[in-house]
């Protein structure tokens, strides 16, 4: 294959883990909000698990082995009650929408129609979790505004919950 197609499907490999994990996330965000909010958690953990169903066909169409989900994953915080899983919710869009700005980079044609379109839902979803935006969607963690809000500045490409098993 070539630099071009390899990254490609590098990009869509960080793209499908980083859906496993938001899966596995919003299992966790169902569990702890509140009755109020319930809907639109569930309602992510179905765009997200469609979205992972999707990067697994496509994989598999490029002839590529789609990168299973783990048997758990580490938070990146405890979750206790309602408004730490607001916070994961958040945290688990960003992570999304960065991943997929990798995607657009990396993508042509239709894979990168469809890399904008879950980085705008992505971002969307965030906003609505955490009341207000950011200039660029899938891009703030790269420019250092989390570290400078004092917390660790970490790579999009990994998931937004890491693997324990």
């Amino acid at each position: 294959m070539n630099g071009a197609k390899d990254g490609e499907l590098t990009a869509l490999q960080a793209a499908l883990a980083a859906e496993h994990a938001a899966v596995y996330g919003y299992g966790v965000v169902g569990g702890r909000i509140d009755e109020g909010r319930r809907a639109e958690a569930r309602t992510a953990y179905d765009a997200h698990r469609a979205r992972r169903d999707t990067l697994v066909r496509e994989l598999r169409d490029a002839g590529a082995q789609p990168v299973a989900a783990a048997a758990g994953y580490a938070l990146p915080f405890a979750v206790p009650d309602s408004a730490a899983a607001v916070r994961l919710a958040v945290e688990l869009e960003e992570r999304v929408a960065g991943v997929y700005s990798d995607l657009v980079r990396a993508a042509e044609g239709k894979r990168r129609a469809s890399a904008v379109a879950a980085l705008r839902e992505s971002a969307v979803r965030a906003v609505r979790w955490r009341g207000g935006s950011v200039a660029f969607p899938g891009l703030a963690e790269r420019s250092g505004a989390k570290a400078s809000a004092g917390a660790p500045a970490e790579s999009t490409a990994s998931a937004s919950v890491a693997p324990t098993g």
